[in-house]
This record gives structure tokens, sequence and C-alpha cells, in this order.
């Protein structure tokens, strides 16, 4: 009792502290469509992982600084440019293969990559919990700090610059948001799956309100909801804990959709 009291509380702690960051910064990738450049930044963290244990490092730090590294040069390049969507998924695919056969070279390092490939929250110990609520205040304070900013530069270029606000610079901070969030969460939901966590609950919120702060909320909530319900359903069916969380994102969708149909 005391080992699942443990384990689970731990666990919970941590999808919360992933699901309450990803909900805000989840909206702002759906509102400027960067759901690929998230899913490339998450990637790209799997080489992250195969340079901390190259350089007996955490593999937090690592993973943070290959990720703000994609992040940063994505932004740098504007690959969004690149025929709609065709440089994101060169990064995204290249560097994740990349970082698999970088750890495949690594015989002497015992690891478990599908942890960081699909998450594996059940692990987590109170060093992850630091890190975790750690990043998460950072970000959400980045966050409410250019809230406003945000908001007006994603509206556009033209209206952002009449307003005073440099686009791309409000799209700098996001990139290192982003970079953050995902060094975070990649041991609660892994490098594939971290993306779905970012949009999906965002994309539930967005029918479901009418203000970008209502979304921002409701996407937190939606977000939390599902990660303890996917540790429950894990625990109880040992289903894989961080498919087992998107798997209740994407019911909430469905449901949310399904609203709108009979509405």
């Amino acid at each position: 009792m005391i080992l699942f009291d443990s384990l689970v509380m731990r666990a919970a702690a941590a999808g919360l502290g992933v699901a309450l960051v990803a909900g805000p910064l989840g909206c702002f990738v759906v509102w400027r469509r960067m759901a690929y450049f998230s899913d490339a930044t998450a990637h790209a963290s799997i080489l992250g992982v195969a340079l901390a244990l190259v350089l007996d490092v955490p593999v937090f730090g690592g993973v943070l600084v290959v990720a703000f590294a994609a992040a940063l040069a994505l932004w740098a390049f504007g690959a969004r440019s690149l025929g709609q969507d065709t440089g994101l998924g060169v990064m995204a695919h290249s560097t994740l293969a990349f970082g698999l056969v970088a750890v495949s070279f690594l015989p002497s390092v015992r690891i478990d990559i599908s942890a960081y490939l699909f998450g594996d929250i059940l692990a987590v110990r109170e060093r992850d919990l630091a890190l975790i609520w750690g990043g998460g205040a950072i970000v959400l304070a980045l966050l409410a700090w250019r809230w406003s900013r945000l908001l007006i530069a994603t509206l556009g270029a033209d209206m952002a610059h009449a307003a005073g606000v440099n686009p791309r610079r409000e799209e700098l901070l996001l990139t290192v948001a982003l970079a953050i969030l995902v060094a975070a969460a990649i041991k609660v939901v892994g490098a594939l799956l971290v993306g779905a966590l970012l949009v999906i609950p965002a994309a539930t919120a967005r029918g479901l309100t009418r203000t970008p702060e209502a979304m921002a909320a409701t996407a937190a909530l939606i977000g939390g909801a599902s990660a303890l319900g996917g540790i429950w359903m894990s625990w109880e069916f040992d289903t894989p804990t961080g498919p087992s969380i998107v798997c209740w994102t994407a019911l909430a969708f469905v449901l949310s959709q399904l609203r709108g149909v009979i509405r």
C-alpha cells in the first residue's frame, strides 16, 4: 500500500505538472499552427538523451540543450516556409533517426529507449518532480509575463508591428518555452507523445470556450484530468502510461466534437 501510494502520488504530481503547462502553451501551438514544430523539437530530444549518456550528464540537461538548439534552428531558418511543413518534416524524422542510431552505439550503457519515446511516468523520482515543476513554473511565468504581446503577435505580423510588438521576438519566446516543456515532459509522456499533450487538450478546449484565457484554463484542466485518468488506467490494466494519457485526451476531443454535432 505504501509503495502504491508513493508511485501513484509521484506519477500524479508529474502528470499534473506537465499538463498544467502544456495546456496554455498548447493553445499558442494550435493558434499559430505550430503542431509540427512541436513534434520536430520533441523528436530532436532523443539526440539529447544520447548526448547526455555519452557525456555522463543528467538527461534533463542534454534534452534541454538539444531541444532548445533544434527549436532555435527552426525559428532562425524559418523551416515552416519550406513548402509548408517540408522543413519541419525533415527535422523531425532525421533527428529522431540520428538519435536512435546514436543510442544504439552505446552498448556499455543499459537504457530502455522506449521510456524516452513513450514516457515512463511511474518511474519518476523526487528529483524529476523538482525539474518538472521548476521548468513548468518558468514556462508559466514566461507566458504570464508576455501573454498580451503573444496574443497580439499571434493575430498577425501587421497588427503586431502596429501595436509596437516584434512578432519574431515573441515567437522566439515560444520556442524557448517549448524546449523547456519538452525537456520536462520526456519522462512523463515521451518524445513521440509530447506533441499530442500540447495539441489535443488545446484543440478540445477551443470548441468549448469563447476567450483565450478560458481556452488556456480549460486545456490545462483537460490535460490534468487526462493525466490522472491515464495513470489510473495504467495501474489498473497494466497499459503503457504515456499512451494511456494521450488516449484520454483523444477521448475528450471526440466527446467535444460529438457535443458540437449534437448542438
